[in-house]
């Protein structure tokens, strides 16, 4: 029979474990992989809502998928020394009324100061459609109600939020048991472009480019780009769904353009610099746009994906630039040594820099991803570096296109660009047109008060001192917590006393057998066996490794490493790097005022480890040289000036 003594101890443990897993899982500290998560920028914060996460403490193989309640960003003005990538914060509100989904979409409005989430899946059970906002300045989500004009709550839509119109697009979408009450039936995908106003707080339902009757679409990709009158919408790749429910891929080669002004759809098929030089049929990647300041190309960035059929995913980036309507590869991974990834997302930020969060790997079920810089990485979509992967740096605030681009368009990284369009022509003449046209677009007012003392950003930052409602309930939780583990010390105590006191005048038991012991009380098995005096040791001999090439990174024959990221002691306070904020066009990298000290990064392949320890000196400035393919001299080689950029094996990949 069990006593009180043991059932009170047992139950003090339970809680102390209960508390140490709490205490564990946090996401800046025990984040190992996300995905299916929806991002959007307001002003210098990168959002990141919902999706699944895995935690570094967990120790299930393979490791647990978890719905991340979390609301957080990562600061775009800061790029610590050590870690070299925007810090991680996760102290915003976010009570359990508002759905924790995947696949949703995450609508920025920077005149407001607010976001907007809509649809998505949820792991319990879903309920009526309905618009959720986050408002910034003062912490807090409201619910805005469910849409009107039939519009239903979808997942894995191709989504965009364009700040600038104050509207948020989504096309197609999956409607199931996830998204709908009472669904009942198999998935199903949706055809229409639903459009909701930010300003007027109205939504809009419409057809898609394959009409009302057409096949559904899910799990593509759509970007805004500033051509035309009123701006343009982008869409391609993911999976058409038959009204029969049978599915197939949408080529890569088919382009769907929505003139937003006259609300017309157009086709175009897309080609590469060489025969069957396009992407592969793929479906949840990523993708964002960029383009030249004169705005003769835009350029959209595409990475990664999930194959169909036997084929797993991608570990690859491409550019689709407009309006020539060429796919141009810009990473492709060593085939050896790839590791596709898809449900990730690419916001490209300031201009210049693209930001990878999170994604599934399909090949790998364990590896956490970078977890000590939250699985963030970032492409140099200009090749300013003259590499396609570095690490974050403040300073680059505008875009130069790059020379792959150029080699196929023509013109330098202002613009300039000689081939405006496709290898066989427009598909329909009124696209030759719009594309002569860039979009106008008169500046938002904001319909709300927005306080002047909060510039750019005014939420609660890392910081501010307000805690958050999530961290007011983490507080009380805990402390409630605290407080029964307290009590159940104290019960534990006076039971071991009770028992202490009625055993104290009982005499031992006397056994002329004693049992036989299956080890030596205090031996090394045991849980005492420090406790015991030990022989000296004879002194330990020290071996040092015999020095080896290290192993190829992803770029092959590039010969780019990784390096695993040195923990910073000092997490209170992390020196941070002294950048420029100056444009492309001046001094992008002053000289550093000092030499930053040796750091390490961690490779996103476990298999590709590198010892090596780099240090950086100042002493030197850099120049940067553009491609040897590039019909000029690109603006890269000016740069000549400024903080010395990384060295090849530094810098790492999704």
């Amino acid at each position: 029979m069990i006593d009180r003594f043991t059932m009170g101890f047992k139950a003090f443990a339970l809680v102390v474990m209960v508390m140490g897993v709490l205490g564990q899982r946090e996401p800046t500290k025990d984040l190992c992989r996300r995905f299916g998560h929806q991002a959007a920028v307001v002003d210098q914060r990168l959002y990141i809502d919902g999706g699944q996460i895995n935690w570094r403490s967990s120790t299930e193989r393979p490791r647990t998928n978890f719905s991340n309640t979390f609301l957080g960003y990562h600061d775009l003005t800061k790029s610590p020394l050590g870690v070299d990538f925007p810090p991680l914060v996760a102290n915003l509100s976010k009570n359990s009324s508002v759905p924790s989904v995947s696949g949703g979409q995450l609508w920025p409005d920077s005149v407001n100061k607010k976001v907007y989430l809509f649809g998505g899946e949820v792991s319990l059970a879903p309920s009526a459609p309905n618009l959720f906002s986050y408002d910034i300045i003062n912490d807090q989500w409201e619910s805005l109600g469910s849409p009107d004009k039939n519009i239903q709550s979808v997942s894995w839509a191709a989504s965009v939020g364009v700040s600038t119109l104050g509207q948020g697009y989504s096309l197609g979408g999956y409607l199931n048991n996830a998204t709908v009450p009472n669904w009942g039936s198999n998935q199903f995908a949706t055809s229409q472009l639903i459009r909701y106003d930010m300003d007027t707080k109205t939504w809009t339902n419409s057809s898609g480019p394959d009409g009302i009757n057409g096949p559904g679409t899910a799990e593509g990709a759509m970007v805004y780009v500033p051509a035309s009158n009123g701006g343009m919408l982008v869409h391609f790749g993911g999976v058409l769904v038959q009204s029969n429910g049978t599915t197939s891929a949408k080529p890569m080669n088919t382009i769907h353009i929505y003139d937003i002004k006259s609300s017309t759809w157009y086709k175009q098929t897309a080609t590469g610099p060489t025969t069957g030089g396009i992407p592969a049929d793929r479906r949840k990647f990523c993708a964002d746009a960029a383009w030249s300041v004169d705005k003769s190309s835009y350029n959209i960035y595409l990475y990664g994906g999930q194959g169909f059929g036997t084929n797993v995913g991608y570990d690859d980036m491409w550019i689709l630039s407009l309006p020539s309507f060429q796919w141009i590869p810009f990473y492709q991974s060593d085939a050896s040594q790839a590791k596709p990834k898809h449900s990730l997302s690419c916001n490209i930020v300031n201009s210049g820099q693209m930001l990878i969060v999170g994604g599934q790997w399909p090949m790998d079920s364990e590896t956490c991803d970078s977890g000590e810089i939250w699985a963030v990485h970032n492409a140099d979509i200009g090749k300013v570096s003259t590499r396609p992967w570095e690490v974050y740096k403040t300073n680059i605030t505008t875009y130069g296109v790059p020379p792959e681009v150029i080699s196929v368009v023509g013109g330098s990284p202002l613009g300039q660009a000689t081939n405006r369009s496709p290898k066989n022509g427009f598909e329909n003449a009124d696209l030759n047109v719009l594309f002569q046209k860039q979009a106008i677009v008169a500046n938002r007012t904001a319909t709300r008060a927005i306080p002047a003392a909060t510039g750019a950003i005014g939420a609660a930052g890392s910081n501010d001192s307000r805690l958050p409602t999530g961290a007011i309930a983490g507080i009380a939780v805990g402390g409630a917590i605290l407080i029964t583990a307290l009590i159940l010390g104290i019960w534990f105590f006076m039971c071991y006393k009770r028992r202490k006191v009625s055993n104290k005048d009982v005499p031992p038991p006397i056994s002329k057998d004693l049992p036989a012991y299956t080890q030596t009380p205090f031996s090394p098995s045991t849980q005492y066996s420090d406790a015991l005096p030990k022989a000296p040791e004879p002194p330990k001999q020290h071996y040092q490794l015999a020095t080896t090439p290290e192993p190829v990174e992803l770029y092959g024959s590039q010969g780019n490493h990784y390096q695993p990221v040195r923990q910073n002691s000092h997490n209170s306070h992390i020196p941070m790097r002294q950048e420029s904020n100056s444009s492309l066009f001046g001094s992008m990298y002053p000289p550093s005022s000092r030499s930053p000290p040796p750091f390490d990064k961690p490779s996103p392949n476990p298999s590709t480890f590198s010892d090596k320890r780099t240090e950086l000196s100042s002493s030197k400035p850099e120049t940067y040289y553009g491609s040897p393919t590039s019909v000029v001299t690109p603006l890269h080689a000016t740069l000549s000036q400024g903080r010395n950029s990384r060295p090849p094996d530094s810098y790492y990949s999704p």
